[in-house]
Parts: C-alpha cells; structure tokens; sequence
C-alpha cells in the first residue's frame, strides 16, 4: 500500500523527486518564477514572444482571425469556389483531395551515371572533399594532441554504423582497414553531437547550392516534414518497447527523421516505439540553424492540440494531415448561434474557455521561452506534463490554447486545395526517406545492434549522414551537367526531370560493397574437406 501510494503520488505531481530526469517539479525545467517575474520584458525580447505578452490582447486577436475565417471558409463553399468540401447533415464534413497533374518528363534517372555504379566510399569521399565534414570528428579528450587517425578509419566507421554492419565485423571483411584502429575511432571520436555536426556540414553546402531550391514553390517558403519508422532492435535495450502493429511480438524503436522539400534530412532522433513523435516535433524544429521552417507536416502520430498550441506561439507553421479531419471539433469564442445568424453552414462545435487560457498565461508564455532559449528541450517538458494522472493546469491552458490555431488551421485545411496538396507531396518525402534508410541499413535486416540509446542515436545519424551525402552527390553531379550542357532544350529537359523527380535517389550508387573473386578467396580456409588427391583420378 506505501508503494502503490508513493507511485500515485509521483504520477499526480504531489511527489516529486529531486534527482530524476521525468518525475523532478515542473518549476525546475523552467526558467526560474522569481527570475521570470524580476526579467520577464527581457525574456519576452530574447524568445520573441512579445506580441503575446497581453493574453487578453492576444485572444482578441485570434477572435478576429477565427471570425475570419470562417466566413472566408463558407463563403467560398456557398459561391461554388470549393467543390470539395462537403457538409454532412450530422453537422460533419469531408474534403476530398484529387491528385495534383502528373507532367510528363524524362526520368531523372536518365541523366544520372547509368552504367557506373558509385561505390559509397567514393560518394563520401567526394562530399568530405566539398564540405570537410570529418573536420567535425574530435577525441571525446579536449586536451588530446596526438595526430588524428587516417580518413579512411572515419569513412569506415560511418559505413559501418549507418549500414548497421557493425565495425567489428566490417573491419574483418575489409582491406587496408586495422580492426584495433577502427574501434579506437569508434570508441573516441563517434559522439552524438560529433556526427550531427558533421551532417550539418553536408547541409550547410547544399543550403548554399542554387538547384536545391528548384523544389520550393515559393522563395519565401520552406516546407518540412517529419515521420516515424519502426526498427526492430536486435539486443537488449531499455530503449525498446513493444509495438505489436508494426513489430508483432518483437520489441523496437521508432526513428523519426526530418526532411524538408529539397530533400534535406536535418535531423533524426530514436524513440521507444510505444512513445507518441508529437513530442520530439519541437525539438526537431528548433535543432539547428541551417534548416529553418516556416511550414512543417507531420501525420496524425505527430500532432495534438498543445503541439498546435507552441508551434504557434514559437513561429512555426503547422499543417499536419489529420486522419478524419471532418470528424474533429472546430471552436470558436463566439456561440454557434452567432455564425448560424450569418449563414454559415461549417460552424464551430465548441466554446473556447478563455478564462482557463488566461489563468495560467504567465506559465504559459515562460514554457514557451524555456524551450525558445533551449533551457530544456521541449520532449522533456512534454514528457512531464503527460506524466502527471490528472491533467496539470498549465496542460490544460496550452491545450485549451491550442484549439485556437488548429481550427484555423483545419478551416484553412478544408479550403485550400493548394496547402491539401502540398502536404501530401511533402508528407510523400518523409515516406520516400524512410524506404532509403532501409536501402542503406542492409547490414542487419533493418534492425538496430545497438542496445543504448545513445548508440541508436549515433548509428541513426550516421546513416542519415550516409543519405544527406548521397543527396548531396547527386546535387554536385546535376550542377556540373546543368552547367556543362550547351543545348538549351537539353537544359529545360534535365530542369524538369529534376523538379518532378527527387534528389534522394540511390539506384545509382553501390551501397553493399564488392566481391572479391580471387583464388584466394575459394580456399577452405576452416579446412572442412579433405584435399583431393590427384593420384586417385576423378571420382
């Protein structure tokens, strides 16, 4: 009875424990109260949240956005402007979404090595060369001077990690590689923080390429994605956990990995496969500073009202795809009646509770700057919310928040067939980023040998390194050809070959090394058959 009720009592928040990661008080992943409370103008300016310093300002504001909308919304569907949106006579609706025309054009195949097959170590070198991304690779050591180990150990332990070879047994199968050597580079300069650097690099130099861009719809305007797969994970791990729809009776981890419309994975992260991706959404948005989104999709998994509600308030557009979108509540500060009286047909199901955002605003406003300054990462404050048994105030003020940014979204959803569109097609590269990870982890039927979770998060990134390099080749190659080619129709074909194709392309690329044929290598070497002798004859 005292454990069960010291259990209770950690989960409701009434316990707190002083040296945990996901049970400590709230307060202290925050930016101190008495700090906020003696520096709060100085915090709103540096987390740029000053225009929602007045929460009553700021409600009025999104009173006015949603009375807008809806009638932008309704107006549109009783002039014959959205033919695709339809009202059900239960007060639901549905939105169809035709598929956007297909162009004809050549493969972009047809303009990438045909006949050659790149090996991976060529394609890695080639991109080092371009960007020094080994640079980033330090001695975990700071004061470790002595000569840093020969380029290809870096190149092999990349290969051996993100393709899940291991690098023992890499080194084993491989030429001019010392075993001894490669696992004193894996054990002293592979770090999470080193390889995500060295990706960042890569990304860096096509950030700074012109083809890149011939992706984006608008100048202006960058959309990303992000997305869950599963791995199963062949070792022990309290990183695991069981996920019987994608891993029947096997436990797994589930890597959701970042990608924007030009085709650059900025980043990854390994969860336990029962752990919702909402969470890690943020942190991915807000990890660096080479990438930066103004529109970001993500499936159903990855959405939820209190993820509306801080993307919101940090800048970023949401627009996720919504399983039954027609089946969710839409709200309103106005009642029902007032939109009825205007003749509206879509009208909002719910009042907002503005009194339940307002009383907490002050914490609101400091959670979001908590996670704007990186004082903690967003996933953590999430999880611990989300661990309390009843709902927490502050959870409950974002949510309630929250309702307000996806109703616009969802009344803009319903209007827009451009955004409707656009979101498939994007959500589509975070799909055609996944089949790639698996192309490139053969090394153990696409599971994970690693049993930390620190290790998960370096063999993931250093096979997103392995994707980012092979993206970036393809982005090297098709600029010198674009610049080579002399023939104008030649240039317009290969210009649209590439926007309606995808840069993420590896058929050309030799992922699984090479066989060696020599004499040598038919000699039984374990010595299992007898040597024949000759004198015997045949038979």
């Amino acid at each position: 009875m005292l454990y069960v009720s010291i259990a209770d009592a950690i989960k409701s928040g009434a316990l707190n424990l002083a040296h945990s990661e996901k049970y400590r008080a709230l307060d202290e992943y925050l930016i101190p109260k008495a700090d906020w409370e003696t520096h709060r103008s100085e915090y709103l300016r540096r987390a740029q949240l000053e225009e929602f310093a007045d929460c009553a300002a700021t409600l009025r504001k999104l009173d006015q956005a949603l009375d807008a909308a809806y009638l932008e919304t309704n107006e549109n569907r009783a002039a014959g402007k959205n033919p695709y949106l339809t009202i059900r006579a239960n007060g639901t609706f549905h939105v169809s979404t035709p598929k956007q025309d297909e162009v004809e054009s050549i493969p972009l195949s047809t303009f990438l090595p045909a006949r050659k097959y790149i090996p991976l170590l060529e394609a890695l070198a080639t991109v080092d060369n371009a960007s020094q991304f080994l640079d980033e690779f330090e001695h975990w050591q700071v004061k470790y001077r002595r000569t840093k180990p020969d380029k290809k150990l870096f190149l092999a332990a990349i290969i051996a990690l993100g393709c899940d070879i291991g690098h023992h047994k890499l080194a084993q199968i491989s030429q001019h590689i010392d075993e001894t050597a490669l696992d004193n580079v894996v054990n002293w300069y592979f770090s999470r923080q080193n390889v995500q650097d060295a990706n960042d690099r890569i990304l860096r130099l096509m950030d700074k390429m012109n083809l890149p861009n011939i992706y984006r719809q608008d100048s202006d305007v960058l959309h990303t994605s992000s997305d869950g797969q599963k791995f199963e994970v062949a070792v022990d791990s309290l990183n695991a956990n069981y996920s019987f729809k994608y891993l029947g009776k096997n436990k797994g981890v589930s890597v959701v990995t970042f990608i924007d419309m030009r085709d650059l994975m900025w980043h990854s992260c390994v969860i336990s496969s029962s752990e919702r991706e909402a969470a890690y959404v943020i942190d991915g948005l807000m990890h660096n500073d080479v990438v930066k989104s103004d529109i970001h999709s993500t499936d159903t998994h990855g959405y939820s009202e209190i993820i509306f509600a801080a993307t919101h308030l940090l800048h970023f557009g949401f627009a996720p795809r919504i399983k039954g979108v027609g089946r969710q509540h839409l709200y309103a500060f106005k009642p029902r009646r007032h939109y009825q009286e205007r003749g509206h047909t879509l009208l909002p199901d719910h009042y907002i509770n503005g009194d339940k955002i307002e009383s907490q605003w002050e914490d609101v406003l400091r959670f979001i700057a908590t996670i704007q300054l990186k004082i903690t990462t967003a996933s953590q404050l999430f999880k611990r919310l989300n661990s309390y048994s009843k709902q927490h105030p502050l959870y409950r003020a974002l949510k309630e928040f929250g309702k307000i940014p996806k109703t616009l979204f969802i009344l803009r959803y319903s209007d827009d067939l451009l955004l409707r569109q656009a979101i498939e097609k994007q959500l589509n590269k975070g799909e055609g980023a996944n089949k790639f990870s698996k192309a490139v982890s053969y090394g153990h039927s696409n599971e994970f040998i690693q049993g930390e979770k620190e290790d998960q998060e370096v063999a993931e990134a250093c096979r997103r390194l392995i994707k980012n390099a092979i993206v970036c080749w393809n982005y090297l190659f098709l600029s010198r050809a674009l610049a080579d080619e002399q023939n104008e129709d030649r240039q317009r074909e290969m210009i649209t070959a590439i926007r309606h194709g995808s840069a993420a392309t590896w058929a050309h690329f030799n992922l699984s090394g090479e066989f060696d044929f020599s004499e040598e290598r038919m000699v039984d070497s374990m010595g299992l058959t007898p040597p024949r002798n000759p004198s015997l004859g045949p038979g």
